[in-house]
């Protein structure tokens, strides 16, 4: 496994998005089209990639949140490596990034319907937090915090 730093401008973080949207147009449905416009990709100047045998699986970033916190955005893993711990990886590795740039706490923000997602931040001792910023009020998100 290779984990690789990259921004929005990585043809595989952009072709893992491609399929994170698919995915999430799947299971959202019309309300999906609230969400697409709190993804773009283009303010993603912190990504990473995850390979096996040189084959992107998995991808994530983090943006600025405030000064002390980054809000992890776009995590994904294809859907034949799933189960496998990757995305805990993929995690990990922004964690530590973010860290490395002297943030000291990570934010996020899922659906209720990516169980998957909630299970994997749950793992990974994210706890529930208010919902916030354009989340405020919206009954499918549930937003999480972990200080690093």
């Amino acid at each position: 496994m290779t984990i690789k730093r990259t921004s929005h401008t990585d043809s595989h973080f952009q072709e893992l998005v491609q399929l994170l949207d698919a995915d999430l147009a799947e299971r959202d449905g019309e309300e999906n089209l609230f969400y697409a416009q709190f993804n773009g990709i283009t303010q993603l100047n912190h990504a990473i990639v995850l390979y096996q045998e040189k084959e992107p699986l998995g991808c994530g970033a983090f943006k600025p949140f405030d000064e002390k916190s980054v809000e992890i955005k776009r995590m994904f893993v294809r859907e034949k490596a799933r189960g496998q711990g990757l995305a805990g990886e993929v995690l990990k590795a922004l964690e530590d990034w973010a860290k490395e740039l002297g943030y000291t706490r990570t934010v996020l923000e899922t659906g209720k319907r990516q169980p998957e997602a909630i299970r994997l931040y749950q793992k990974h001792d994210y706890r529930r937090v208010e919902n916030f910023g354009p989340y405020k009020g919206i009954e499918n998100s549930l937003c999480f915090a972990k200080m690093i």
